[in-house]
């Protein structure tokens, strides 16, 4: 509850930074969770993720295997990794060897690393970023299923020192080990998501790739800063010294909306957080996001979702119990 007051408290002042905004709705939180090394001819069947999976190549080269795809993809030491459809996948030295199931290879409590063999060839590091369940198809949904991001990037330089910090930190013990790791497998996520917003001809028209345009960062920065102010276009076009006209064209060919219209939905987002996570009056929500009156958010609100405000904050209260239940019902089980 209180971490949602502060969000919407803290994105209604000048932030920005769009991708950072983002994150933090989507609540994204990556985490390393195992890693293998291996000598010979070896190959491992991971099964279809059930979240964002991410990992990387420390030390040699492998085959990955995707089901359903044609070609099997070479990485190499430094190479990173990111999927987020749900099909099973292979990692191995070489094509054509039978290969070991994942889950049973890593079974037994607290079993995060394995050795294959002298454990000489080869060195891998995985993990997976947990999103908010009802936001975080908003970051889930601008990636591809698959991609590659290769040491030779320009953010090779900060890829290898993030690996050998991994690295460092899973094999030394030291004491805040568990949440060192945690930090750089965010930070690690994150220059993910940056070498990806360099990739030329590559990204559909969205939100991410309007904030991997350079000439529209400005009134992204502003809009993200500032979302409670009315906004018009000729002062966002100003920002990004372009015309009103070239910059509306360019706005709705990057983004998929205008401008406007994604101030308007990313003011949504953060009702849409306000009502699940907290006890803000609806009326208070309205005036924090820019809206002079209860009623004239609520129409824009019930416009984007289907739902009036306070239909919205019931129906997210009754799942969120929900699940809570079941968790409970696991637990005991």
């Amino acid at each position: 509850m209180l971490e949602s007051a502060a969000l919407l408290r803290n994105s209604t002042k000048m932030n920005a930074d769009p991708l950072s905004d983002i994150l933090r709705l989507t609540c994204a939180q990556s985490l390393v969770t195992g890693g293998f090394s291996a000598g010979g001819p070896w190959a491992i069947r991971f099964p279809a993720p059930t979240k964002i999976k991410f990992f990387a190549i420390v030390r040699g080269h492998c085959l990955v295997s995707i089901d359903g795809e044609a070609e099997s993809i070479r990485f190499a030491a430094g190479d990173v990794g990111l999927m987020t459809m749900a099909r099973p996948f292979v990692v191995s030295s070489q094509l054509g060897l039978v290969p070991v199931d994942a889950m049973s290879l890593f079974a037994g409590a607290g079993k995060s690393h394995v050795q294959i063999g002298d454990g000489q060839d080869f060195a891998y590091i995985g993990g997976h970023v947990l999103l908010d369940a009802a936001s975080g198809q908003l970051l889930a949904n601008v990636l591809p299923p698959w991609l590659k991001i290769e040491a030779a990037r320009a953010q090779a330089t900060a890829f290898r020192w993030l690996l050998a910090e991994l690295v460092a930190e899973r094999g030394e013990k030291q004491p805040g080990a568990q949440l060192a790791t945690a930090h750089l497998a965010q930070l690690l996520f994150i220059q993910i998501l940056r070498a990806h917003m360099e990739t030329d001809g590559v990204l559909s028209a969205g939100w991410f790739r309007a904030m991997s345009d350079r000439r529209l960062a400005p009134a992204m920065a502003l809009m993200h800063g500032e979302p409670a102010r009315n906004w018009r276009l000729d002062e966002l076009a100003d920002a990004c010294a372009m015309s009103r006209t070239t910059f509306a064209l360019r706005f709705r060919t990057t983004a998929g909306v205008p401008a406007l219209t994604y101030l308007t939905e990313w003011r949504m987002r953060l009702a849409e957080r306000a009502l699940r996570d907290g006890a803000t009056p609806v009326a208070a929500i309205a005036a924090t996001i820019g809206y002079e009156s209860e009623s004239a958010f609520s129409n824009a609100f019930k416009r984007l979702t289907g739902y009036s405000p306070r239909e919205y904050r019931t129906a997210a209260r009754s799942s969120s119990a929900s699940e809570e239940k079941q968790k409970g019902e696991h637990a005991s089980a």
